[in-house]
């Protein structure tokens, strides 16, 4: 007997592209239903309990971060995995939505099998419950917040984040697998300069799909291992390139670069792991 179809419910006021998702998506086998005003979105999802939900920031009455405050406020929907459509490009809007809770963000106009990648990924961690991000195969999500709440009760800890940037841009020149190839060699670079730094108990893990999040004991070895990835990984993104490439890209603003920040970890400052969270966005150069 074949599984039901997995629903997705889209928020989108855009007629001509909610159409488009809508007859995009039933192509790929989800069952998918789609509104067009914030208010029919919490209550469509409150009724129909969709599986994931592709949610528009603009729209006519209530806006999309509205939305999704109240469906995770909602016990019946807190855990629906969220994908906002946005046309802004500010880090405070992203901002906005990693205080919600946002599963992912895609930005307008988007690549459509990007989308399709991403709801892919989202459903597929939510259905398995996993707590590994798919591509570098490094912990994500609850594990990380249940490891950055055990150093928040150590105090003294430390916690690294570095960023991989540009990846977008990319994405588009070189596609999905080449993108996916630089996240999992990235992963193995930071692995190893931890390995090489011998700081014993150190994790890794990921603060979203293109931040790597390292905690170790103190500000001191996290200055340690920051200068050693930062040292390894700009010797080594321009090799990402195609040869005939390279000279081009060293040039470009959007080519790829990696930014660090640290935090030190203290129970005075910090409630819970999305406090943390919150303040290394804000951090992020």
């Amino acid at each position: 007997m074949a599984e039901p179809a997995q629903k997705i419910l889209i928020i989108e006021d855009d007629l001509d592209v909610a159409d488009m998702l809508t007859a995009y998506f039933r192509v790929q086998g989800y069952d998918v239903f789609t509104v067009n005003w914030g208010e029919d979105g919490v209550r469509a999802a409150t009724t129909s309990r969709p599986d994931l939900i592709i949610l528009d920031i603009r729209l006519p009455d209530i806006d999309g971060y509205e939305v999704a405050r109240r469906l995770r406020s909602d016990r019946k929907t807190a855990t629906i995995p969220i994908i906002f459509l946005t046309e802004k490009r500010d880090r405070a809007d992203k901002l906005q939505g990693l205080e919600l809770g946002a599963d992912d963000y895609i930005t307008k106009p988007f690549d459509v099998q990007e989308l399709r990648l991403r709801v892919r990924n989202a459903l597929r961690r939510a259905s398995q419950d996993t707590l590994t991000n798919p591509v570098t195969g490094l912990p994500e999500g609850a594990l990380v917040d249940e490891k950055i709440a055990e150093a928040l009760s150590r105090n003294g800890s430390a916690l690294l984040m570095i960023s991989l940037l540009n990846v977008d841009q990319f994405r588009e020149s070189y596609g999905f697998v080449a993108s996916d190839d630089v996240m999992r060699a990235i992963s193995l670079m930071v692995q190893n300069v931890l390995r090489d730094t011998s700081i014993a108990n150190a994790f890794l893990g990921h603060a979203e799909p293109t931040d790597f999040l390292v905690i170790v004991h103190s500000v001191k070895d996290a200055s340690v291992v920051e200068e050693k990835v930062r040292s390894r990984l700009e010797q080594s993104l321009d090799y990402f390139y195609p040869i005939k490439d390279r000279e081009q890209a060293a040039s470009q603003t959007s080519r790829l670069a990696v930014s660090t920040s640290k935090l030190a970890l203290n129970q005075k400052n910090f409630d819970t792991a999305a406090d943390v969270r919150v303040e290394l966005f804000k951090k992020r150069k």
